[in-house]
């Protein structure tokens, strides 16, 4: 299996169906942290030490979602907590995308 991490977000304007469970248990070892919902999202929450700590981070993910033009949604709560999601908002549901995202931010 090709390390995630190494790949690159592909564009997508839909018309494809979103990976279904079968399709994308194979990924879930690269991504242990995360949660899937309702096989349509992954989710991971950072803690940091601090407002500033959690705003570079969300920095650092920002610049990683413009490079690959795959764009997570994210909360800063309570300071310094740092709630991601990632889906692939075309198809309504994962995509290879939603996978290789996440483990790049898991690099960060």
């Amino acid at each position: 299996m090709n390390n995630l991490v190494n790949k690159k977000c592909v564009p997508c304007e839909g018309g494809i169906d979103p990976l279904r469970r079968e399709d994308f248990e194979q990924y879930l070892d690269q991504v242990k942290d995360w949660k899937v919902l309702d096989d349509k999202e992954l989710e991971r929450e950072f803690t940091f030490k601090n407002f500033n700590q959690a705003l570079e981070f969300v920095n650092k993910v920002g610049k990683i979602a413009e490079e690959e033009g795959h764009h997570p949604d994210f909360w800063i709560h309570h300071w310094k907590n740092v709630r991601l999601n990632l889906t692939t908002h075309a198809i309504g549901g994962l995509s290879i995308n939603d996978f290789v995202m996440a483990s790049k931010i898991d690099v960060i």
